[in-house]
């Protein structure tokens, strides 16, 4: 045997471990397809076509307004438990003033008890919780008509204390909001408590109201024509802005900066994903395989979908553009075929060693044999 039959010999050993090993960062789609039957296949593999993009768009949510939030028109303030008035009778200070007219008007003013009742004099308790600031006026204006002649009578609330709303989430200052005589709408409670552009999801305000929550893609709704300035707030309703914690795209394979992208607009295309990580390497990825991986909660009943971008088509960056990303999406970039080789030959270093030894043998076996 001479020194290039041990060679080859080597060569063939070599070859027979590269049958045997994965070729490196490879989405082998046709095992993760044929492997089993069709319907025991875990994942569902899809072209990107204009098709395709015409059926997402179809199925995906609603975003409008909900008309139930577009019903409720809000009516005149109705005073409430721990309302803070000021009650004014022209011509009669020690009626308005009870503490003096070097006091303000706050250490003057007549706080609702929590029983909804309120005590004045000459009238005693007046039950105040569920009325207008006109109607109030009457009752105590009618009533002192008993003790004063014609008298003038008028009714101003300087503290709103009993009909609020609650903002939760990523707000800079979440809490409590007062509604007052001017009704408060939605866009003017979100803009008085401020939103943490670094922890909100825009795509995901809720609106609790008598138990129902509305979800609502705030970012979407305030950057399209819409008719969110018509909501209005109503007493006990909750505001809770999602964070974005959760809302992030996963990019990995031949890219050039692998990383999680935190989002948080209603709409991240995959040509927005791949331009932020630098795009696919131009050195080492494989035009034809860019994958977008998109689970499901239950894979016994549901199949997971990968779909698949030919970027080597000149329809890829328009295809690309209108694709849109949910979260938790991962964005995979497969390597080129001599990349993958390249990789494999590094990874299978140490045995390479083979088609060395498999030389030196024959150099020695020839050598002994000359000796003789």
């Amino acid at each position: 045997m001479n020194r290039l039959s041990l060679a080859a010999l080597g060569t063939s050993a070599l070859l027979l471990q590269a049958c045997m090993f994965s070729p490196g960062m490879n989405m082998d789609t046709d095992r993760l397809i044929h492997e089993d039957s069709a319907e025991e296949s875990l994942v569902e593999m899809v072209q990107i076509t204009p098709k395709v993009l015409a059926q997402e768009n179809a199925v995906a949510r609603d975003r409008s307004v909900p008309a139930q939030l577009l019903e409720y028109a809000p009516e005149n303030y109705r005073i409430g438990p721990n309302d803070a008035l000021f009650i004014t009778v022209w011509d009669h200070p020690e009626l308005t003033t009870p503490g003096g007219q070097q006091q303000t008007s706050s250490a003057n003013a007549r706080v609702v008890r929590d029983d909804g009742t309120l005590f004045y004099p000459f009238i005693g308790s007046v039950e105040v919780a569920g009325l207008t600031q006109e109607e109030l006026r009457k009752i105590i204006r009618d009533r002192l008509a008993r003790y004063i002649e014609q008298p003038q009578v008028d009714v101003n609330i300087i503290e709103y204390n009993s009909q609020k709303v609650t903002l939760s989430g990523a707000f800079m200052e979440p809490g409590f909001r007062a509604i007052n005589s001017q009704p408060l709408t939605l866009l003017q409670a979100v803009g008085e408590a401020g939103i943490d552009p670094k922890r909100a999801d825009l795509s995901h305000l809720s609106l609790i109201r008598d138990g129902e929550v509305y979800t609502l893609d705030y970012d979407y709704l305030t950057s399209n024509p819409s008719e969110v300035g018509n909501v209005y707030l109503k007493p006990g309703d909750k505001l809770h802005l999602a964070l974005n914690d959760s809302r992030k795209v996963f990019v990995m394979g031949e890219v050039e900066r692998p990383s999680a992208l935190p989002y948080s607009t209603s709409r991240m295309t995959l040509s927005e994903v791949l331009g932020t990580v630098g795009g696919p390497s131009p050195i080492s990825s494989s035009g034809r395989e860019v994958y977008v991986i998109r689970g499901v909660e239950d894979l016994q009943t549901q199949k997971a979908t990968i779909f698949q971008l030919n970027a080597q088509s000149p329809s890829a960056f328009i295809l690309a553009d209108q694709f849109e990303m949910q979260a938790q999406d991962v964005v995979f970039v497969g390597a080129a075929g001599i990349t993958r080789w390249n990789r494999f030959v590094s990874q299978l270093f140490p045995s390479a060693g083979i088609l060395g030894t498999a030389v030196r043998v024959g150099s020695d076996y020839n050598d002994i044999r000359n000796d003789n």
